[in-house]
């Protein structure tokens, strides 16, 4: 199952387990149930401390535990944790093997503490980018207390469940048998939702603290740089992000990073917040902006109002919020997200496999998504706006070759259709003839650019019609003292590595101006 390098590197990390455990595989006598066996035979015969048996009596098969000896964990992998969720399988395997996790300690007590049942399961794709950060969460919080048991189920394979549950979006999360959340989340996301008072605690300490020479609110790339370069000219710097990684967590293939010859949005997200972590910088994550109050008078301090009720302060202001997926905004849209409207044809594309959906937008992302899906769904229709299609013209030559897409343009979505339970449909507007038609489909995946985050900016600094922050050349915004970096700007061409240099800018100019105003003082 795996070849010679990974088995190699594996037996590497492995040498890492320190309390001897078994996996426990309920198993059947289909193709899958072998291809896990395989994987499970090669893990045990990397580490003299893994043993494994083939007796399980799980009702989902292929299935497998992991159970330390003499402890008392639960947790559980129904699939093969291969292409995005092997770390998690690695992860899982130290873990349960004694290795300590290197979360937070705050965060490990605050898991260790909580009391009561709960039975967490977790629905993924193996193509699924943002799928393993919940489940290593949940993985390390069924290690850490026996309260927590989990289970992390590969959709695509368990089919008539995911049909049942009418699971049409991944990661997809159930607790005691309800849904608890969809999308991305850690530890503390999850803690946050199960621990009730924590949001009010957390309000109050980051209301404790002093004041920042530079605070950036925002944690792509753009606040990654920003951080850094102020963190490197030795001032009091603090990052509040609402996730650290921003619009980069969501991208999959990422080719023009110069440098990077290839990688992935969440490994380019890690790999930013490491480096940011590897100075003097105080992260705040999970932290909504909710309202910015300007100094009342120059050389005073600026407010961050945050969602939870708590307030930052700071000198200066690097503004860095970035963009979100922009939305269709007709009727049935917000009733059927994560019920067949999805934004991230990577992430939810295996579960509608065999199945027909559309692919809304015609540029680069819309038609690279419909060729993706062309090779998983039973019939793939692009709808765009425009009489032609704006993707390069190598994209438009590869969709228009295969067999199962058909294109529209000149197409106005007009509604989504469903049956109260799921997406049935949609109708759109020909644009040239004005009659409407209606398509039968159980998918739609939105793919038409972006929107910045700025709605809680209006009324201070100043924006354009389309909401994003007007920035100068040095980055700085209408107001002295508050800057401005990356997708939310008027800077043009919305790619990583211009946000990057953007951030970077960003915070020079606001050391320049922490400079010129303590000599003006």
């Amino acid at each position: 199952m795996l070849d010679t390098n990974l088995k190699a590197q594996l037996k590497t990390y492995l040498e890492k387990v320190t309390q001897p455990f078994e996996i426990v595989a309920s198993l059947d006598d289909r193709e899958k149930s072998q291809e896990m066996l395989s994987l499970l035979e090669d893990i045990t015969s990397l580490s003299d401390k893994i043993t494994l048996r083939t007796d399980g009596k799980d009702v989902r098969r292929p299935s497998f535990a992991l159970n330390r000896i003499g402890g008392n964990i639960s947790l559980r992998f129904a699939g093969i944790p291969m292409g995005h969720e092997f770390t998690s399988l690695v992860l899982a395997l130290l873990q349960v093997g004694g290795h300590p996790s290197k979360t937070a300690r705050e965060i490990i007590e605050q898991i260790k503490d909580l009391d009561g049942e709960y039975n967490f399961e977790t629905y993924f794709s193996l193509s699924c980018q943002n799928c393993p950060d919940v489940v290593q969460a949940l993985n390390l919080m069924a290690v850490l207390n026996p309260n927590i048991r989990h289970v992390a189920i590969d959709g695509a394979l368990f089919q008539e469940e995911v049909t049942v549950r009418q699971v049409m979006s991944v990661p997809s999360i159930y607790l005691n048998g309800e849904l608890f959340g969809q999308g991305r989340m850690g530890e503390e996301e999850i803690l946050a939702k199960l621990d009730t008072g924590a949001s009010a605690r957390d309000a109050e300490k980051l209301s404790a603290k002093d004041a920042f020479d530079v605070l950036v609110v925002g944690g792509g790339p753009a606040g990654a740089a920003a951080a850094i370069y102020a963190a490197r000219k030795g001032i009091r710097t603090g990052v509040a992000a609402e996730r650290f990684g921003g619009q980069v967590l969501d991208t999959m293939a990422i080719e023009n990073f110069i440098s990077v010859t290839e990688t992935e949005g969440p490994k380019l997200a890690r790999a930013l917040e490491n480096h940011v972590r590897e100075y003097d910088v105080d992260i705040m994550n999970l932290q909504r902006a909710a309202q910015l109050i300007p100094a009342s008078s120059e050389g005073g301090l600026h407010e961050i109002k945050l969602e939870n009720g708590g307030s930052l302060k700071a000198k200066t202001l690097i503004l860095a919020t970035g963009a979100r997926w922009r939305e269709m905004n007709v009727p049935g849209e917000q009733e059927y997200r994560g019920r067949g409207v999805a934004y991230c044809p990577h992430c939810d594309g295996p579960l509608f496999k065999g199945k027909r959906v559309a692919v809304i937008g015609g540029g680069n992302s819309g038609v690279e998504a419909a060729i993706d899906l062309a090779g998983i769904v039973a019939q793939v229709t692009l709808l765009e706006f425009d009489s032609q299609l704006r993707a390069d013209a190598v994209l438009q030559k590869k969709l228009h070759s295969l067999p199962n897409v058909t294109v529209i343009t000149s197409a106005l979505t007009s509604e989504v259709i469903g049956d109260g339970q799921k997406v049935t449909g949609l109708t759109y507007k020909d644009r040239n003839s004005s009659e409407f038609h209606e398509l039968e489909l159980e998918g739609i995946f939105v793919q038409i650019g972006l929107l910045p985050n700025s709605d809680w900016l209006k009324g201070t600094v100043e924006l354009t019609s389309r909401g994003e922050i007007i920035v100068d050349a040095r980055g700085e915004t209408s107001l002295p003292g508050i800057f401005a970096a990356g997708d939310v700007t008027t800077v043009p061409y919305k790619q990583i590595v211009i946000a990057v240099g953007e951030g970077a800018k960003a915070s020079l100019s606001a050391f320049d101006h922490l400079i010129r105003s303590s000599v003006e003082d």
